[in-house]
């Protein structure tokens, strides 16, 4: 098939607007350069107004319903709509700007009040309705019936049932929850960007108080930014103004300056490694204190909103709770086998934190005597024990695990287990300079574009995650659209000194996410919106999660991570250290982890309205599972992007869920004797080229042979 980008039927006036015509680009790339924000809403709108027109000829036609006329239709419709909306909100997630918010806001309700008119078209349903009844008897292939059944069930879950005197009720709710999501995100992003901590160095001594070179030039790099350099001068500006003079004004020094940021790559070493308590309280609350009630940004109205919303939709479709919508269309089915899976690995998690917990505080007393344990002292003992325990630290491992090896031992795996290569090409459309692009090759072919975003800005939300400008499909025409893919992380900067270097937590985060990539770069499906990540939300998560098992076995380890200035291999010692500390830690890490999926499922199972108040309603649901207070949720709530604007509400359990899965999947290939077995990466393979045009559970057991165990998960994270 040959290699295009289906455009649909843009319009063609106005070609200023580079959304109206072809992109003219390699791959047909979205032609990020060209693009101004001043562009986005009448594309949005033309987009909108274009598939109006072909929901209307698909209801209307008087023809009689069938697959290809109804179904089929309705899958290739909206295509400069879905252009403009992957490209918009793709950026506002890496590239925000007020003016971008600002149209956000703008056309969000009007895009939700789009989708609404589709899914509670009457007459559009009907013939879905008509075609899904007589399925048996349409002879189709095994995708076209995935297709028409997930058609069918999009709609039945999106409202196409419900009376008619609910609609305008249901309607409304979908544009509070669109607009509320969008302002919660917001929020989370601005009192992060506030919250940095600036810290004079005479005044602190901090070049005593135990961060590493490595962390104080990135801090100092930051200080003399061209962008911190800025807001400095509109401080002195301002202060000039309202002063009148210009000798009771203080100059910031700032040669003195050192500013530390609440992105996790800066935050999470700060935390390990300052041995001034009093400076990591501040950090810690600066971190933990986000959106909280009373604070600037303050999410807890927005919470309250959103989560007596979805129980209202939820009930309105006839569900008992949003965790029971939810998790009816995923592999868990009920908000019961979720929380028997959580509480399954809770305990044996907790009792470790326990003990670890115990041990941080005879560290503590013996430096403070008469001091408590508080969470932010957990990091700094965890890794003071762990250095003395294992002789490890960061700044031992960091040299072997340059951003640029751990990128190449992604790249290697991948080409071992899959046949595949990548081939940076320079020559392609950027969304930002510092994005890296690859054409990903299989043979002479390329089979998928990979854009690779490594780096913290103020534009950028927090976290690390992989999305689409463009999904895999099979056009009208028969051709092969390839996927265009963004992994967008956080990581530390370059300093003048020394490449970007990872931690080993980092280093597994890389191979996660570009796990989540491989889904999406193998596709083989017809349809988009079964291809690639387009699976249950308690199963995207596995492709990811099973390359952190590659990252982490010696065996890889040895062929990728080398030494940043001598190009050395890591010592076998290293690796054994490494190795004997992959279970510490483990019950905290655990803890938080499933004290923030429980307490997701604690807001979405409510069965009745519920005035959610803040901090009343997390505590109490963390009194209830025992969770200790040296240790919050992985997310407090008023930060939670996850379920309160990332699409994981009742649904933040997968990572525990698909962790079972990646678990017995990797044993079988540790089992096998060769971390590239041919035979079963063929198989494992098969799951990630089908999407979702196969139930993925039987998929999975057509790799595995059997039913998954938790066994391997609780050996691997030392909970047996």
């Amino acid at each position: 098939m040959a290699l295009v980008l289906a455009t649909g039927c843009k319009k063609k006036e106005n070609m200023e607007n580079p959304f109206f015509g072809e992109w003219n680009t390699p791959y047909n790339i979205p032609d990020f350069e060209k693009i101004k924000p001043e562009h986005y809403l009448p594309a949005f709108e033309e987009g909108i107004r274009q598939h109006e027109q072909e929901i209307e000829a698909i209801a209307n036609n008087a023809d009689e319903p069938t697959f290809e006329n109804t179904i089929e239709a309705l899958e290739y419709s909206g295509q400069l709509l879905n252009e403009v909306s992957s490209v918009f909100f793709n950026l506002s997630e890496s590239n925000n700007t007020d003016e971008m918010e600002a149209i956000a806001e703008e056309i969000t309700p009007k895009l939700t009040a789009h989708e609404d008119d589709i899914m509670l078209n009457e007459q559009l349903f009907s013939r879905v309705k008509a075609v899904y009844d007589q399925r048996e008897s349409l002879g189709l292939n095994p995708e076209q019936m995935r297709l028409l059944e997930e058609t069918y069930k999009n709609f039945v879950r999106n409202g196409a049932n419900i009376p008619e005197e609910k609609r305008e009720r249901f309607r409304e709710i979908n544009a509070q929850l669109a607009s509320l999501t969008l302002r919660f995100g917001n929020n989370v992003l601005k009192a992060t960007n506030q919250g940095q901590m600036v810290l004079s160095g005479k005044q602190w001594d901090i070049t005593n108080i135990g961060l590493t070179d490595e962390q104080l030039a990135a801090a100092k790099e930051l200080a003399m930014s061209e962008e911190n350099m800025e807001a400095r001068n509109q401080v002195i500006d301002n202060a000039h103004k309202a002063d009148g003079s210009v000798e009771n004004i203080e100059y910031p020094n700032p040669e003195d300056q050192y500013i530390f940021t609440l992105d996790i790559p800066t935050w999470e070493p700060f935390m390990q490694n300052c041995t001034n308590r009093t400076l990591r309280e501040k950090m810690w609350k600066a971190y933990a204190e986000r959106c909280a009630p009373g604070k600037e940004f303050d999410n807890s109205a927005i919470i309250d909103s959103i989560v007596n919303l979805r129980l209202e939709r939820a009930q309105i479709l006839g569900y008992e709770s949003h965790a029971a919508y939810t998790l009816d269309d995923c592999l868990a089915k009920t908000p019961e086998a979720v929380y028997q899976c959580l509480m399954d690995l809770w305990t044996p998690a907790l009792k470790k934190a326990k003990q670890e917990r115990d041990e941080y505080q005879k560290m503590l007393t013996k430096d403070e005597p008469g001091a408590k344990l508080e969470p932010w002292d957990w990091r700094y003992y965890s890794e003071k024990l762990r250095k003395e325990r294992y002789s490890i630290d960061d700044s031992e491992v960091r040299p072997y695990f340059s951003l640029d090896n751990v990128r190449e031992g992604a790249f290697t795996v991948a080409n071992k287990l899959y046949g595949i290569t990548f081939r940076e090409n320079k020559d392609l459309p950027k969304y930002d300079p510092e994005t890296i692009t690859y054409e990903v090759m299989e043979g002479d072919s390329v089979i998928a574009i990979l854009y690779m975003d490594f780096f913290p800005r103020a534009s950028k939300r927090s976290g690390a995650w992989m999305t689409n400008f463009r999904e895999q499909y099979v056009d009208q025409e028969g051709n092969n659209v390839i996927p265009v893919i963004s992994m967008v992380c956080n990581f530390s900067k370059p300093t003048k000194d020394a490449p970007a270097l990872l931690n080993f937590d980092e280093s597994e985060t890389l191979f996660h996410e570009f796990g989540h990539c491989l889904h999406s770069i193998l596709s083989r499906c017809h349809y988009r919106s079964l291809s690639g990540t387009n699976v249950p939300r308690d199963f995207v998560e596995m492709p990811s999660q099973i390359m952190e098992n590659w990252c982490r076995h010696p065996e890889v380890m040895k062929e990728y991570a080398r030494h940043y200035k001598t190009g050395e291999p890591i010592p076998d010692s290293l690796i054994a250290k490494i190795a004997a500390a992959s279970t510490y830690g483990q019950g905290f890490i655990n803890t938080e982890l499933l004290a923030a999926s429980l307490l997701d499922m604690d807001y979405h199972s409510i069965k009745q309205p519920t005035h959610i108040t803040l901090p009343n309603f997390e505590d109490q649901a963390m009194g209830r599972i025992g969770l200790i207070p040296e240790i919050i949720s992985r997310y407090k709530s008023p930060y939670f992007q996850h379920i309160f604007s990332g699409g994981y509400s009742a649904g933040y359990y997968a990572y525990t869920w698909t962790a079972i899965l990646d678990a017995d999947a990797f044993e079988a290939f540790r089992e096998s004797g060769n971390l590239y077995n041919p035979v079963l990466a063929k198989k494992f393979r098969n799951i990630l080229e089908h999407g979702n045009t196969v139930d993925p559970m039987t998929l999975y057991l057509e790799f595995r042979g059997k039913e998954p165990t938790a066994e391997a998960l609780k050996r691997n994270r030392g909970l047996k």
